[in-house]
């Protein structure tokens, strides 16, 4: 997997976020595909984020512990969870209503 991140941007606690992500990443779904571009940092909200395909986005900022966000691009409302298999199955009941 080539992740890009540009590392040139981010502070310490930025970085360490990076490597939370890419850790959270590979022990949770690595054989879940990275939207092209998916990965980056959001300089308004200081998170570090790989957005999957399934519509699951990793994320932490400020070097804290990582969160998996689901987006209802219905409502705009997010879905902050603590594990990968919480957003799945949280992705999945956005997708059946």
């Amino acid at each position: 997997m080539d992740f890009k991140f540009d590392v040139s941007a981010m502070g310490y606690s930025d970085k360490e976020s990076m490597m939370k992500v890419i850790n959270a990443y590979m022990r949770n779904c690595s054989g879940e595909e990275v939207m092209y571009e998916g990965t980056g940092m959001n300089m308004n909200t200081g998170y570090v984020y790989i957005a999957l395909e399934n519509g699951v986005t990793i994320a932490s900022n400020f070097g804290q512990r990582v969160e998996y966000i689901v987006t209802d691009y219905v409502t705009g409302e997010e879905y902050f969870l603590n594990s990968y298999s919480s957003a799945v199955r949280k992705q999945e009941q956005l997708n059946r209503e």
